[in-house]
């Protein structure tokens, strides 16, 4: 399959730049990722679109973090500069997770991607710059290039497909649709490997914003040990179960785990829903310990860079304790063996007694987007 000949860069730079971002996230969610602070860097550099599928009944079911803003679906919002817009459908297709099941399952894909929303139809038109996220966005690859020769497009890897338990049918699309892309961007070099198109690879780190230290005081905390985890991904409730009666003197706090939280007690834990971005960094800084209770079963190695958690308790100097695969050797990072009470114990007695150590050299989101944009003016992002 050749690769149609984008514009230009002389063009494309004489054009306003607009830009598109297409995720499974929404710009408007309390919960923050990589996509959110892009999408805002974005916005400082021309006009930004945001647009988020794969949201339907079946996501409010499931407990998808969009869904308290289902009310917003289907109309055009801008918040904070960034325009915004949820596809909500009667129905979205789904990894059926059953071989049998599969012509059902490619069926309902095709079906989704053949019939997109006007919406999203006239924003790739009108892009320069189309941001594709993995998840399900790699099913528009092919739309965005036939819709708009002209755009840049960058399939921005925030994860790997098959880690996150996606659709072959999806991994299929991503792998078909390479030679379609203008730059693959992948946050850690261990995601190398997943990808054909080695040529087309960018490294860039996720970044940091440093304005989060203005808003990460005063302590939340009443006097005494705290401990601290924000998120639900990969969220390990045995690591609490463990550690909460080992340490009474340490109140663990959980915040925003989901239903993987629900039922867990006792008289040393705070379970918290889920809260906005910007409310959890005092609760992050003014720690004794950070935890990050991923479950082994599933770690991806890649997730030892990207874990944007344990960036920010490194970022503010809080000992972490995590599972060995997450440690990576990392200073201020104490490895455990999950549901091993020994290991367990130790990791936090050993980040109870570490000293705070100053946030190690990260790239601001600002710095993170730059190469993005212009992987070839930055000598760190070559594979």
């Amino acid at each position: 399959m050749s690769q149609p000949a984008a514009a230009p860069a002389a063009d494309r730079e004489a054009r306003a730049e607009r830009f598109l971002m297409l995720s499974q996230h929404d710009f408007r969610t309390p919960r923050w990722a990589n996509v959110h602070f892009i999408a805002a860097e974005l916005a400082k550099r021309g006009e930004c679109r945001f647009f988020s599928h794969g949201f339907s009944v079946l996501s409010t079911i499931k407990g998808d973090p969009r869904t308290p803003i289902a009310a917003s679906a289907n109309r055009i919002e801008r918040r904070d500069g960034v325009e915004c817009y949820l596809w909500k459908t009667p129905l979205h297709p789904v990894h059926l997770d059953a071989p049998a099941l599969r012509p059902i399952e490619r069926l309902a894909f095709a079906a989704y991607r053949a019939f997109p929303s006007p919406v999203l139809a006239r924003w790739i038109g009108e892009a320069t710059t189309i941001v594709i996220e993995s998840g399900l966005s790699p099913l528009f690859i092919a739309l965005c290039r036939k819709a708009n020769p002209a755009a840049r497009l960058i399939y921005l890897c925030s994860d790997d497909l098959a880690t996150i338990g996606c659709s072959p049918v999806l991994i299929e699309a991503l792998r078909t649709s390479e030679p379609l892309l203008d730059d693959i961007v992948i946050p850690s070099r261990a995601l190398a490997p997943s990808f054909e198109r080695g040529d087309l690879l960018r490294h860039v780190p996720h970044g940091i914003d440093p304005s989060i230290a203005r808003d990460a005081d005063p302590s939340p905390y009443e006097p005494g040990l705290h401990a601290v985890s924000v998120g639900s991904m990969l969220f390990d409730r045995i690591f609490f179960e463990i550690a909460a009666p080992a340490f009474p003197a340490v109140t663990f706090h959980v915040i925003g785990a989901g239903a993987s939280a629900q039922g867990l007690s006792g008289p040393n834990l705070r379970v918290y829903p889920e809260m906005e971005y910007r409310r959890t960094l005092p609760f992050v800084k003014h720690a004794a310990l950070g935890v990050a209770p991923y479950s082994q079963a599933r770690f991806p190695a890649y997730l030892v860079d990207t874990s944007m958690k344990l960036m920010q308790f490194a970022y503010f100097g809080t000992p972490a304790v995590c599972p060995h695969a997450a440690a990576g050797g990392r200073a201020g990072r104490f490895g455990y063996i999950q549901g091993d009470r020994d290991s367990i114990v130790a990791a936090v007695e050993n980040a109870l007694a570490a000293p705070r150590l100053p946030g190690g050299s990260v790239l601001t989101w600002a710095e993170a987007t730059d190469r993005m944009l212009d992987p070839a003016a930055y000598a760190d992002t070559k594979v």
